[in-house]
């Protein structure tokens, strides 16, 4: 009787609709390929021991509850009918087709339950959203017959696969123990149907994090130290005035959900403001997607931003979400928007005054969850007035500007941004370069540093990867920042003597590691004298 169960037999639909039951209880028709891109994301947030816990158990519960629901579903003639009826239910649902093992003499007794499954839904898609694996993937189908057979007898049968299509075999074959029979051999398998499964990988991941944040710290600690005094919390340099300023009120713009825009040349750290502000803003357990506008060319830059549905071009193989709906819940970095074509400028626009986005061939618009911070080296005032950017559109991202101030106006930054350049180009290179000598400080004061950080950092990565002692010279220096003259030739604006004293005296100061005893030694002044002129910089304290 049980190969013969048909559909008609065990579903039924409401006339009116919306509702469906299977074997007396609501069942829910499901898309193959939905559930694919759920295990495809399961196993890129979890990883693939939590994604293989969780579909296992979850097949297990289905197993179990179908058993519970077949048990009553139908007139049986005795028990032994609907015991067996796990596997036809199977094909019933689509989920697989199950063939017998023929077995001979030879192979010995069979075991409690053995079966070929052919066309199983589950290899089919981790083949085709993740590729193949080196071990067995249909999980849920596996969990099915366990929690079947197990709520059958009455104590646990678990499942494995022996064979399986999504690791290259050419069919599926599935062997059914109790856990005694099973013995020490597969203990590893068999925790995949038990809460402690999920519970060793959750502890696995905490102990990552701890281990991930002590790092950090250590990181943050040396390189405090070899900067000489305690940086901000986000990493950033900064001990001028105006940049305290500048990650001040990006703080206070990071609390709310408006929109941003930074302003400053290029090179000058401007990305890394937006990190601060998606950092400490409510949206930092979500994602950071970053654009850069001018990277991508103007027939391209539609599909990247909103999206595209597969056939809407040539090459649009399959439907493909945009960045607006990637970074859904996070922040969306626009770098260089005053290079976005103007045909673009306006729908733009629209997808940030209706939160909603249209992906490129679809008619429906998707709504968005999503900060919007934006970046320019250009005058987007200037290029309104020239009518290369749209009004609205500059107002629109306006609600909140940050300047972040040219190198070159933040003197106080540049030693110790240079400091830190060091320590992690040492850190990264693999080499033992520890301080510069006072010639390279004074030079890194005296260049002007056009390309700002960024130009800091490769001078200072060249200066690391050619030197071979433990202290930056001169020489190790690009020619333009060696060869740079004082800034009081003519054409240069004036320095008064305090500045240049002061300058003088941190760059000593931070060749010594900050140690004053000594400074005030090579200076020839008093280390009272030195503690006194410290105090007027807002020096903080430092270690003799």
């Amino acid at each position: 009787m049980t190969h013969r169960l048909d559909l008609k037999d065990l579903l039924s639909f409401d006339p009116e609709g919306g509702l469906i039951h299977f074997a007396g209880q609501r069942a829910l028709l499901m898309d193959a390929v939905a559930l694919g891109l759920l295990r495809k994301e399961l196993i890129s947030m979890l990883g693939m021991t939590a994604a293989r816990g969780i579909l296992t158990r979850l097949g297990y519960a289905h197993g179990w509850r179908t058993a519970e629901a077949m048990k009553t579903a139908l007139p049986w003639p005795d028990e032994s009918f609907w015991r067996r009826a796990g596997g036809r239910l199977h094909t019933l649902q689509g989920q697989v087709l199950l063939e017998p093992v023929e077995r001979g003499p030879e192979d010995g007794p069979a075991p409690f339950a053995e079966a070929l499954w052919r066309e199983s839904y589950e290899a089919e898609q981790h083949l085709l959203h993740v590729g193949q694996a080196d071990q067995p993937v249909c999980w849920s189908l596996t969990g099915f017959a366990s929690g079947y057979m197990s709520y059958c007898n009455g104590k646990p049968i678990y499942c494995l696969e022996t064979r399986c299509v999504g690791k290259g075999d050419a069919v599926c074959q599935i062997l059914g123990k109790s856990a005694e029979e099973w013995g020490s051999t597969c203990v590893e398998a068999l925790s995949f149907y038990e809460t402690r499964c999920m519970e060793g990988v959750l502890a696995q991941v905490t102990e990552a994090l701890k281990e991930a944040e002590q790092k950090l710290r250590v990181k943050r600690r040396t390189l405090a130290r070899v900067v000489g005094e305690s940086e901000d919390p986000s990493g950033l340099v900064v001990r001028t005035e105006g940049m305290r300023r500048v990650l001040a009120l990006a703080r206070r713009a990071a609390k709310v959900d408006s929109t941003v825009l930074i302003t400053g040349e290029s090179g000058v750290g401007k990305e890394r403001v937006a990190r601060l502000i998606h950092d400490e803003s409510e949206r930092a357990h979500k994602a950071f997607v970053a654009v850069n506008c001018a990277a991508v060319t103007e027939s391209l830059l539609e599909s990247e931003l909103f999206g595209h549905a597969k056939g809407a071009f040539t090459g649009a193989t399959h439907d493909r979400p945009g960045l607006f709906e990637a970074a859904s819940g996070g922040t969306l970095f626009l770098d260089e928007v005053g290079e976005v074509p103007p045909a673009m400028q306006a729908r733009l626009l629209r997808a940030l005054q209706e939160k909603e986005v249209r992906r490129v061939g679809e008619n429906q618009s998707r709504k968005v969850d999503v900060r919007v911070v934006a970046a320019t080296n250009r005058n987007l005032l200037e290029e309104v007035s020239t009518g290369r950017f749209r009004q609205d559109l500059y107002y629109r991202l306006r609600v909140i500007e940050l300047k972040v101030l040219p190198l070159r106006e933040r003197r106080d930054d540049i030693l110790p941004l240079a400091r830190q350049l060091l320590a992690e180009a040492s850190e990264r290179l693999g080499r033992k370069v520890a301080s510069f000598s006072p010639e390279v400080a004074d030079q890194l004061l005296r260049y002007g540093w056009p390309g700002n950080v960024r130009e800091l950092a490769n001078a200072i990565e060249r200066a690391v990867a050619l030197h071979e002692g433990t202290r930056i010279e001169r020489d190790d220096l690009p020619e333009e920042v060696r060869e740079a003259q004082p800034s009081i030739l003519p054409g240069s604006a004036p320095r008064t003597l305090e500045d240049m004293e002061r300058e003088y005296i941190l760059a000593v100061l931070a060749h010594n590691s900050g140690n004053r005893s000594r400074t005030a030694e090579q200076l020839d002044i008093g280390l009272a004298t030195l503690y006194r002129k410290l105090k007027q910089y807002g020096h903080p304290e430092v270690a003799n």
